[in-house]
């Protein structure tokens, strides 16, 4: 039992005291041998809503501008659906073949395995993992900008709106990745709750003042903005019914993808007590997390459309829309840096977990990727440290940093990288192993239902890549190395 502890340390923290204390290691185990699981539907709701509602909740004025007040809305709702019914599909795979009894699948590619094998599994595994690797990359970017913003805005307060007030992202990005390297450390999701807590409350923050702020703007009637039904007008707004096709598919991309967390829906799950059920526990919490989501990307699209109109930036505390009260809108961004620093955790603790147990299946006699070593640190306790985890991890955050430094547009490459992933991730694997689990006959009323779901998401992902390649396109003609990108 000591032995297969040590191979699974990566997913317990040593606490000898209580074990001897106890007499009996199993009181702090899990049925599966692993450390005993203190989430609830609570902390689950915090993860889902730290890793779905991002900075991108301030840009849904103009995907709402886009399309307008009849499909704006129409399309928001839309996919809250789809997430919260795809999700609950999903959580029933966390054990298998029995949701409630049935052997735990520590992540999404396990799911796959046990439910459909073959080489789904790596097609899932290059899906998941190719997307978090460029949202922990994009986050660099974005919290960038939001700490870029925080100094843009005091100085438009002090020197006027026509200065162009010009800040580098790069050192911000530095300052990002060192935050970072410390907060990987955090040895998993069990450990990440606080965090995740902590980020939920500052997306609740800046977007409620994103929110006021339009609601204000709106309300003042000083400045006439131009709505409509069906979003920018061709002639007025756009200079070519092309442009406004491919600001629509940009739209309904951004929307689609907005709410996806599937990438990291069974890492979350697997932080469950056991009692209720992980999967009762965990569609609590997506309802929660959806539903809390979908009010807040209901009320700052739409308000924020009703406030800048068919002119809304794509985010209008960092773009710029509002300047004053400049306190106000530098505590906004700092909200979304804080928000951004636990949202990267979210993501990219499943690549941490990942490399760390495929290391130690590879060598597990190796001192260096298994053993551990504690340091008392005052007023907490004994702190674990393991070298492969501490080298690792500093490496991957100083990748995604230079990646990030080099590549100032990538947010827009993320854009297709969400599009290619979203459909796999978040619609065809959830309802295939579902199909699979509850054997479906084939050609029943479900099971056409559910194909005609998986489908039609799938033209979605294909018309949000093509809008992405477009924008792309667009960003590498008017890209410029070595410039302050904003």
């Amino acid at each position: 039992m000591a032995r297969e502890m040590q191979k699974n340390s990566m997913f317990i923290e040593h606490e000898p005291e209580s074990y001897h204390d106890n007499g009996d290691i199993r009181k702090n185990l899990d049925d599966d041998g692993r450390a005993k699981r203190t989430g609830t539907w609570l902390t689950a709701s915090a993860h889902i809503i730290t890793a779905v509602i991002g900075s991108g909740v301030l840009s849904l004025a103009w995907a709402i501008a886009q399309l307008g007040w009849v499909a704006g809305p129409a399309v928001l709702m839309t996919f809250s659906f789809i997430t919260y019914f795809t999700s609950t599909l999903l959580a029933d795979c966390y054990r298998s073949p029995d949701p409630v009894t049935g052997k735990r699948n520590y992540t999404y590619m396990d799911v796959v395995r046990a439910n459909l094998g073959g080489r789904k599994v790596q097609l899932c595994g290059l899906a998941q993992y190719v997307n978090l690797i460029g949202v922990t990359i994009g986050y660099t970017i974005t919290a960038s900008i939001s700490m870029v913003a925080v100094r843009r805005s005091n100085c438009f307060h002090k020197n006027g709106h026509d200065v162009k007030c010009h800040t580098s992202n790069y050192p911000f990005m530095i300052i990002f990745a060192c935050i970072q390297i410390v907060l990987s450390q955090i040895p998993n999701f069990h450990k990440l709750s606080w965090l995740s807590i902590l980020a939920a409350i500052m997306s609740f923050a800046y977007s409620s003042i994103g929110l006021g702020l339009s609601v204000a703007k709106a309300a003042s009637g000083g400045e006439h903005v131009r709505t409509t039904l069906t979003g920018v007008t061709v002639g007025v707004d756009v200079s070519s019914g092309q442009e406004k096709v491919w600001r629509t598919f940009q739209a309904i991309g951004d929307i689609a993808f907005a709410y996806a967390y599937s990438t990291v829906l069974i890492e979350i799950q697997d932080t469950l007590r056991s009692s209720p059920p992980e999967n009762k526990a965990m569609k609590r919490a997506t309802c929660v997390g959806v539903s809390t989501t979908t009010v807040f990307y209901v009320l700052c699209g739409c308000v924020g459309y009703a406030a800048f109109g068919n002119d809304a930036p794509g985010n209008f505390l960092t773009g710029f829309g509002f300047y004053e009260p400049f306190w106000l809108i530098d505590l906004a961004n700092v909200c979304i840096a804080v928000h951004l620093i636990g949202a990267y955790q979210v993501f990219c603790q499943p690549i941490f977990g990942f490399v760390e147990r495929w290391s130690h299946k590879q060598w597990p006699e190796n001192k260096f990727i298994t053993s551990e070593y504690a340091i008392e640190i005052p007023f907490c306790g004994a702190y674990f440290v393991n070298s492969f985890r501490l080298v690792w991890r500093t490496a991957y955050v100083i990748v995604t940093a230079v990646i990030a430094m080099t590549f100032p547009f990538f947010n827009d490459f993320l854009g297709l990288l969400g599009a290619a992933s979203f459909w796999p991730l978040t619609v065809y694997f959830p309802i295939e192993m579902y199909i699979a689990q509850s054997k479906l006959q084939k050609f029943s009323f479900t099971w056409m239902w559910l194909k005609i779901l998986s489908w039609a998401c799938l033209i979605v992902s294909i018309v949000a890549a093509a809008g992405s390649v477009q924008g792309l396109a667009q960003d590498l003609k008017k890209y410029k190395p070595f410039q302050s990108q904003q």
